[in-house]
């Protein structure tokens, strides 16, 4: 979050309070298909390069699958005959580059040649070419560090080049227009395998954590220009499009990618001191104004009550002796009316690891709690987590759009929302902050998103 050198306005609360529509949600479980998945015979889908390594075996499954899919989806969704490529795939190994295995084209085709060493930690869709390379070491190093799922991930990206190149690339241009609704169609086909519809590979919903958590490896670089000639997105946005996808299908990576589709993706400004972010202390104060004003006009206008403040306290370790902690480093005590939060063990740590955005949204979860607890509403169930992360997506779109410029001269830095989907990730999914709650750190992130996105009216709050 930035402190503010120079201000141009804000935003009322009152224009944000119930924007949005019906929330979007994961759909069952992601799950093997009906029988073992089988291998692809290289004479059946060849790939120029190509080793015997697992790693090659595993992406020509990908492909392979990649394939059948489009030659379903690509008329129904497209309204046009789907063709496959027609320069076809090529492997490299950039730790042992084998110049040799590749045609006098290299890694392209005639009148367009690409070096192979090109490839070197890259995965491309060549569209004068109609080619898909990749580097196998580098899908190598993403599987290692990120869970096998990755590597189909990416080449379903590349897909998503394929088909952009056969139903058309953004009318504006936008690098990051194109490249998230590749997430988004990569997305598409990753709930197609989770639903057991391939023949070569399956997909655990545990893996989906690590294939999100892999995109904060593939986001641009914080602060970075969105409209930059290779502008990917931010985590947020990358994230935000693949679960578009994965959620809602085809017809959405199709139809909600125009020039008016939201990117947070922003360029730092002078008043971003610290690569955008705050002091822990200020962070506290400006989290602490922001919740009650917001939750005191939100509440009695949408529920036709008062809304009585909870107390924000820290503790050191030990949590204090009651119901709504239980021992956990962070909740919401009724008895007392107070949020508790572990400064030791959980806001100082994601403060330094994460950024000053992971502090926030700590704070604004359990204070969502809260918010249910008041309104009648369960705060210890799956639902009640779905809300709470939900709420707090919708209660920092706030800062997003400078609603609190009137509080405050402090709003969002790039990256801030980025932050708040690490700290989803890494800290949302331990028991010592939503205990004994059967939710993936992917659909805490798709709740998170649905608040942010679609507001108050996604969150099962009543309203």
């Amino acid at each position: 979050m930035r402190q503010l050198l120079l201000r141009a306005g804000c935003v009322a609360l009152a224009g944000v309070l119930l924007t949005g529509c019906a929330s979007p949600s994961v759909r069952g479980q992601a799950s093997p298909g009906p029988g073992e998945p089988v291998d692809v015979p290289a004479e059946e889908f060849p790939i120029t390069g190509v080793s015997e390594e697992p790693i090659d075996q595993f992406a020509r499954n990908a492909l392979a699958d990649l394939d059948a899919f489009w030659s379903q989806a690509y008329p129904e969704f497209f309204g046009e005959q789907y063709t496959p490529l027609q320069g076809g795939y090529f492997s490299v190994d950039s730790v042992n580059l084998d110049e040799s295995a590749y045609p006098e084209t290299g890694i392209g085709c005639e009148g367009s040649y690409t070096a192979p060493e090109y490839v070197a930690g890259n995965a491309f869709y060549d569209a004068v070419c109609d080619v898909i390379a990749y580097d196998r070491s580098m899908l190598q190093e993403l599987a290692a560090d990120y869970g096998r799922f990755l590597v189909p991930v990416v080449m379903a990206h590349e897909y998503g080049h394929a088909m952009q190149g056969r139903f058309g690339f953004a009318a504006s241009g936008r690098s990051i227009q194109d490249e998230t609704q590749a997430d988004c169609l990569a997305g598409a086909w990753t709930r197609w395998v989770a639903d057991g519809r391939s023949d070569h590979l399956t997909l655990r919903e545990p893996e989906l954590d690590d294939v999100i958590r892999g995109f904060l490896l593939l986001r641009d670089d914080v602060g970075s220009d969105p409209d930059d000639v290779e502008a990917h997105g931010s985590y947020f946005d990358r994230v935000s499009a693949f679960y578009d996808g994965f959620d809602t299908g085809l017809a959405t990576c199709r139809d909600a990618f125009g020039a008016d589709r939201l990117f947070t993706a922003a360029e730092f400004t002078p008043g971003d001191l610290d690569q955008g972010n705050a002091g822990f202390e200020d962070i506290v104060d400006w989290v602490g104004t922001t919740l009650p004003a917001f939750w005191g006009e939100v509440f009695p206008a949408a529920l036709g009550a008062e809304f009585d403040a909870p107390g924000i306290e820290g503790f050191q370790g030990d949590a204090p002796d009651c119901d709504g902690l239980d021992g956990r480093d962070l909740g919401y005590c009724a008895d007392d009316g107070t949020v508790y939060i572990d400064e030791s063990d959980l806001a100082v740590p994601a403060y330094d690891e994460i950024g000053d955005f992971a502090l926030a949204t700590a704070m604004a979860l359990p204070y969502a709690l809260a918010v249910r607890d008041q309104a009648g509403l369960s705060v210890d169930d799956s639902a009640a987590t779905r809300s709470a992360v939900c709420l707090t997506g919708w209660y920092e779109a706030q800062w997003y759009t400078d609603a609190f410029g009137d509080l405050l001269e402090a709003e969002i830095s790039p990256g801030d929302l980025d932050e708040a989907v690490q700290f989803l990730l890494q800290y949302g999914v331990d028991d010592r902050v939503f205990p004994n709650v059967d939710i993936s750190g992917f659909q805490l992130v798709g709740a998170f998103r649905a608040g942010f996105l679609d507001g108050g009216e996604a969150c099962d709050l009543g309203l």
